[in-house]
């Protein structure tokens, strides 16, 4: 048969990016279709108040890079742009602790501890992965609270994907490519301006557009830019997809003219992200076109187990300084919390954040957050409306990202919405995601009382109980067969061949750390099945299949 192309991704995050890299190498064709904008260090916005260049609400006129996705469960931030999530994220690449391998949907099913050693190493040495060599005022002021707390012996360094340039060398010097043999592009050392988060204009971060992507794009693949799949239909009635499959696309940005284009492909790559491909996949279930998906879709979502709270010193303006999360420390084996900053400027996530309050998750916590705020204007009602406006946010604040490896998780159905019901979309049910942490509040509570600052958390955590993440992980989750999984050991969807799935919906565990290294090392291990062009094309997944 004739196809357009070999394989066409469906992403360009780090699965997305892995995989057209792994297969380009390998000798297929590749097209990569990504929802999101190209964006470079003249396109990016000086600060997160140009809400049109860095909100992604195309319907709205924001096409940005920057996503939030509010459910009854949890608020979501993500990223859309060609490089994916990896435009926006802050840098952090970490390895998670070996126990989340004997956990969740992909315990057993083989030796991870044995297996993805390797290819952590690979997806470190591709993302530059170093331990950071600035250290700003945030991170000296949760090492002094951690260790006021105890734990001081827990505080590290992280390790990011930031160019830092030779030692002794003045910051933002220009250097030929460091990393791949000067077969990849020039960079820049980092200037510590902790714009990491809203797009690096220096030229320092190590996004996938310097490396996974870059050599993919130079080995041939075609990425297109604003363009989302709406269907995916297996060719000649095939219903497992096994002469490949009919692939629509249109316009993510223009509604006007939706520039339909219909392809024919031997293999797919759904590689959207967690929210993404579980959005597209429900939907492709739904209409018909792959009926078969496992019924597993939308199970097992995590977050992390996360909250993002904080401490606002109105009297101090450097707490930008340093990248975008430099430092981390553990409260326990259970409980990670990194020092995380936004640039100078860059203050709109200000307009949600609040003073904190502890205790109960009901109606009282609205309660006890009235008198909170009344307490706070009444004893120094400058520095409470000081604390409170979001100008100044980032000068003034260390955010404090908490994480934690519990075993917990909502689902996610695909119906009809109360304030929607025009067309269908996902709904997250199940038990609560606590949104309150009782040991990083209360390690906020002491550092602001130390420090003569506030503490403070998300509205949405205070008034509505919805805690935020920006690790959504899950959802399409590994097993043994359909009726554990969507997705087999290698990252193939169980029913149909030539489709595999590539991105943080396969994880099947709480981290507990940024799960962006692991999404790149888990795509690593799937593509190591795809043989190379000329031999045999990759089979379905069968059920009970562990290697």
């Amino acid at each position: 048969m004739e196809y357009d192309v070999d394989y066409l991704v469906v992403g360009s995050g780090f699965g997305g990016s892995v995989s057209a890299y792994r297969l380009t190498q390998k000798g297929y064709s590749v097209a990569v279709m990504e929802m999101g904008k190209r964006w470079s260090a003249e396109t990016y916005p000086r600060s997160n108040w140009s809400f049109h260049r860095w909100l992604w609400k195309p319907m709205l006129g924001l096409k940005g890079f920057f996503n939030i996705s509010w459910f009854k469960h949890v608020l979501v931030l993500h990223g859309n742009a060609v490089g994916g999530g990896s435009i926006t994220y802050a840098n952090t690449l970490l390895v998670p602790k070996p126990e989340i391998w004997q956990q969740g949907s992909w315990a057993g099913l083989k030796d991870w501890q044995a297996e993805m050693p390797a290819h952590y190493a690979t997806a470190q040495k591709m993302l530059g992965v170093t331990e950071n060599r600035i250290l700003g005022p945030a991170d000296e002021l949760l090492k002094a609270a951690a260790e006021d707390w105890g734990c001081g012996d827990t505080f590290y360094k992280t390790q990011v994907g930031v160019f830092f340039g030779d030692e002794g060398e003045v910051q933002g010097k220009s250097y030929p490519d460091p990393y791949f043999g000067g077969e990849g592009p020039d960079r820049n050392s980092c200037i510590a301006c902790g714009g990491c988060m809203v797009g690096c204009r220096y030229n320092a971060k190590n996004s996938l557009d310097k490396n996974y992507l870059y050599f993919a794009e130079k080995q041939g693949a075609e990425v297109y830019a604003e363009t989302r799949v709406i269907d995916v239909v297996p060719l000649n009635g095939k219903a497992d997809g096994e002469d490949g499959y009919e692939v629509t696309t249109v316009s993510s940005t223009s509604f006007l003219f939706r520039k339909k284009r219909r392809w024919r492909v031997k293999a797919v790559v759904f590689a959207g992200s967690s929210l993404g491909t579980q959005a597209l996949l429900f939907k492709l279930r739904d209409k018909k076109s792959l009926p078969n998906i496992s019924a597993q879709l939308g199970r097992q979502v995590r977050t992390n187990a996360e909250s993002l709270i904080g401490v606002r010193l109105p009297t101090v303006d450097n707490m930008d300084k340093g990248i975008a999360i430099g430092s981390g420390i553990y409260l326990d084996e259970k409980t990670h919390i990194e020092a995380t900053r936004y640039p100078s400027g860059s203050d709109a996530m200000g307009l949600l954040v609040t003073a904190m309050v502890r205790g109960h998750t009901d109606w009282r916590r609205i309660v006890n957050w009235i008198a909170t705020m009344i307490r706070l204007l009444v004893r120094n009602p400058k520095k409470a409306l000081g604390a409170l406006i979001p100008f100044g946010l980032a000068k003034q604040t260390v955010i404090f990202l908490c994480m934690q490896t519990l075993d917990g998780h909502i689902d996610m159905l695909y119906k009809r919405r109360w304030y929607w019901p025009f067309n269908k979309g996902m709904v997250s049910v199940g038990p609560k995601i606590p949104a309150h942490i009782p040991e990083a509040s209360e390690f906020a509570l002491k550092a602001a009382r130390r420090l003569g600052g506030m503490a403070g958390s998300l509205i949405t955590e205070v008034l509505f109980n919805i805690p935020a993440t920006a690790h959504c992980m899950g959802g399409a989750g590994m097993g043994r067969s359909a009726a554990d999984g969507v997705v087999d050991v290698q990252s193939r969807v169980f029913a149909y061949k030539n489709m595999l799935v590539c991105d943080g919906s396969t994880l099947s565990s709480n981290l507990g750390v940024n799960p962006s290294l692991t999404i790149t090392a888990i795509s690593e291990h799937a593509m190591s099945f795809i043989p190379d062009k000329q031999a045999p094309a990759i089979t379905e997944a069968k059920a009970g299949v562990a290697d």
